[in-house]
């Protein structure tokens, strides 16, 4: 199965020689053109005529004649036999044979069986809690689409594990991870725990999940120096800074060693919580103490992150009301106050 790679590409700088980034263009369309036409190929059992084929890709469907598809498809098909692809040709009915189909032998094409040990499989255990959902590029789904507008129905079961990403809930991920790839200098405001929020300038170096958190480990212009900042924690949108591939990341830094010698070991703290009756179950669940009232019960749960836990919190709206630390309150209060389309308040106001 054609699977994405976790390797960061070189990205394409103005500094490179002449036409350097045109030529990355072309490589990355006829890449994705590759990809989307061994998804078409692969996702059905039936032999696929060339208009089929033209219809389904859409680099295929840009071809202004059909003697440049041609030429196209016929450069594409060797080069998909070069990459050891066992593209097949044949048709459904012998009385045709002039009108030629193609697929994918899924049986040569698929990997042989594999056997993991029990320590392998913890392994990836613990790898499928980061890699959650594999899912389809938009390209190959409209392919997809157009296959099943063609009378084909596509056997999606054979594309999974095309494209994986991580799925999180920090807002920040998706762009820092982006930076890292593309090695670009970003800015964003970050808060740092029982701070002032400060804008931050950082050339992203790597991304790491360190006892269930995400942390970007970075050089610090402002500072000069390497550091970390929580996910979790920045209160911003990301911000591109600088052109691709601007710096260089330091050899044979390890970012798990950095993170876990800066964060260090974690700590959590007591909060108490006003939960309506009937509501807050899962709350209530890991609740240390639970003190029943008329309308609403005081539920204390113990808390190691509070950006976390104000996601959480602030999920269940008008259920839930924070007691203290005032600093997870205030931060239940900002993520309502952003919902509702309202400024952040004054923190000596009142709540909002």
């Amino acid at each position: 199965m054609a699977t994405t790679s976790g390797t960061p590409a070189t990205p394409a700088t103005s500094s490179g020689p002449p036409g350097g980034a045109a030529a990355a263009a072309r490589g990355a369309r006829r890449t994705e053109r590759l990809l989307n036409l061994v998804i078409a190929l692969s996702a059905t059992r039936r032999w696929l005529t060339k208009e089929q084929i033209r219809t389904a890709v859409p680099q295929y469907a840009d071809c202004a004649t059909t003697v440049a598809f041609e030429r196209m498809f016929e450069r594409d098909k060797e080069d998909l036999r070069e990459l050891g692809v066992p593209l097949e040709t044949g048709g459904e009915d012998p009385l045709f044979e002039d009108e030629a189909g193609y697929r994918i032998d899924r049986e040569a094409y698929a990997l042989p069986e594999i056997r993991f040990t029990p320590a392998e499989l913890a392994v990836l255990s613990l790898a499928s809690r980061v890699w959650q959902q594999a899912s389809l590029a938009g390209p190959a789904t409209r392919a997809l689409v157009k296959l099943r507008s063609l009378g084909v129905e596509p056997d999606e079961s054979s594309l999974i594990g095309v494209e994986p990403r991580v799925r999180t809930a920090e807002p920040a991920f998706d762009p820092l991870y982006a930076a890292t790839r593309d090695r670009t200098p970003v800015s964003f405001t970050y808060r740092r725990a029982g701070g002032e929020p400060a804008t931050r300038h950082v050339e992203p170096w790597a991304i790491v999940s360190w006892h269930g958190r995400w942390y970007l480990v970075g050089h610090d212009r402002d500072r000069d120096d390497s550091r970390v900042f929580r996910l979790s924690r920045v209160a911003s949108a990301v911000k591109r800074i600088g052109r691709a591939g601007s710096y260089e990341v330091p050899e044979g830094i390890d970012p798990r060693e950095i993170v876990a010698g800066t964060v260090g070991p974690t700590t959590t703290r007591r909060a108490r919580l006003l939960v309506r009756s009937g509501a807050g179950l899962t709350l209530r669940r890991r609740a240390r103490t639970v003190e029943a009232g008329e309308r609403e019960d005081v539920v204390v749960v113990d808390v190691s992150d509070v950006e976390m836990s104000a996601d959480e919190l602030a999920a269940y709206g008008a259920d839930v009301v924070v007691l203290e630390p005032p600093e997870l309150r205030e931060a239940v209060l900002r993520r309502l106050r952003g919902a509702a389309g309202q400024p952040a308040a004054d923190p000596a106001g009142g709540p909002a």
